[in-house]
């Protein structure tokens, strides 16, 4: 097929992004950082189409056709809105449109002598006529189906006249059925509470004390990874043992997955209720801001907020990711004591289905929070609110007190086994 006259589009590749002199950096050996380049090009290939090409509009074309929100299902004849030409009067006028991924026809009149038709059906589609009414007939009739099935991908159409070339995308997605959650009018029914223990079995039990005094009938998830470990019984709490020592993100793996309600409570097990945990509260804000997907509070006072900026960098030596305390992008419409950042504290509402579309990262055993939110850039929705709080007594002392920190902080094995998961998943460069 004839490639398509495309105008200059392709903007720069990405430089090497800057790692300030206080960043992490994520250097590995060489045989690494090519596996890594191997398994970014096919993520490329997994997650980049046509519709990324950057278009520009002609000038002074005399050429109609659908700029924007083009859509189809895979494999279905779909008429392309919009298409016309708009020229001054000739002879004889001739356009043609042209797709790679698909095929095009038109709807050719029983009386069909004052119009040619070349490639109905194909990838190339050639129109011809004296009248420019006739024409722009067969032109409204035009349809599009691509060839091959693929939920969600593009073709790009090239339409031309004379000297004029036109291109526009097309989007080629299979919909997906919407997933909804019965509400009803109850909070227990909209919300469940999760959490994740190991050796603190009377901090854990504190924070069951404390949820019982403000949601009596709220379901709450333990998920446990103890050595030898201990029953914890009541109305409404499910205790999933697990394996010993999975580690932190396993678990809350486990406690998210058998979530059955629209939000989850995400709460450490040494928090306490207090009478400023307000659910009614957080979940109000999650349905007036339906766009959000996690919102937090606040904890003994503190926020605890970051936001997130990602340079891409170059393909071999990846990105730069930073992390900046405190920094928040805009106050939440209808909220003023809220607003808009990339990742928050441990204490945070959370839309169910969006959290398992991230996961937590199970390679992650120990000290990991911030990178839920790192792999949750550009999907997640995050806000921080003043006005909801937790309580954090801190660890209860106890003789397993010294067993459980003996295990909380990773070793520098460990932190070094963790910058390198961070090289190689995130494609990250640095981190600061």
């Amino acid at each position: 097929m004839r490639p398509l006259l495309l105008p200059p589009r392709h903007l720069p590749p990405p430089g090497p992004c800057t790692c300030s002199k206080s960043s992490i950096i994520l250097s590995d050996s060489e045989e690494v950082g090519q596996r890594r380049h191997e398994e970014f090009q096919r993520h490329k290939a997994r997650t980049e189409s046509v519709l990324s090409t950057l278009l520009y509009a002609p000038s002074n074309s005399p050429l109609q056709y659908p700029i924007q929100g083009f859509k189809v299902r895979p494999m279905t004849p779909t008429f392309i809105p919009g298409l016309a030409l708009h020229a001054a009067q000739r002879s004889n006028y001739m356009v043609s449109l042209e797709v790679s991924k698909g095929v095009l026809r038109t709807v050719i009149p029983a009386d069909g002598a004052r119009v040619q038709v070349t490639g109905n059906g194909e990838s190339r589609l050639v129109v011809e006529s004296s009248s420019l009414e006739a024409l722009n007939e067969l032109l409204a009739d035009v349809s599009y189906a691509s060839t091959l099935y693929h939920i969600h991908t593009g073709d790009l159409a090239s339409f031309q006249f004379e000297d004029h070339e036109a291109v526009f995308p097309i989007t080629i997605k299979q919909p997906q059925p919407p997933v909804l959650y019965d509400m009803g009018t109850d909070i227990n029914s909209q919300v469940t509470i999760t959490t994740k223990t190991f050796l603190r079995y009377p901090e854990v039990n504190a924070l069951l004390r404390s949820i019982r005094q403000f949601y009596k009938d709220m379901e709450v998830i333990i998920a446990d990874d103890s050595f030898v470990t201990e029953k914890i019984t009541g109305d409404h709490t499910q205790h999933f043992i697990m394996p010993p020592a999975q580690g932190w993100f396993a678990g809350r793996n486990l406690a998210v997955s058998q979530v059955t309600t629209k939000y989850f409570l995400w709460v450490d097990d040494d928090f306490q209720f207090t009478k400023g945990t307000n659910i009614e509260e957080m979940v109000k804000i999650m349905e007036t801001n339906p766009e959000l997907d996690v919102l937090g509070g606040k904890v003994l006072g503190n926020q605890f907020d970051f936001s997130l900026s990602y340079e891409e960098g170059d393909e071999m030596e990846g990105g730069c990711l930073n992390r900046t305390f405190k920094r928040r992008f805009q106050s939440l419409p209808g909220y003023p004591q809220c607003s808009v950042v990339s990742g928050v504290v441990n204490f945070f509402l959370a839309r169910t289905d969006a959290a398992r579309r991230v996961r937590f990262d199970p390679k992650l055993k120990r000290v990991a929070h911030s990178e839920f939110f790192m792999d949750g850039l550009g999907s997640l929705m995050v806000a921080t609110c003043g006005h909801v709080s937790i309580g954090h007594p801190g660890t209860i002392k106890n003789k397993k007190v010294t067993k459980y920190r003996n295990f909380r902080h990773p070793g520098m094995a460990e932190e070094k086994s963790k910058f390198r998961h961070l090289f190689f998943k995130n494609h990250l460069k640095c981190v600061y």
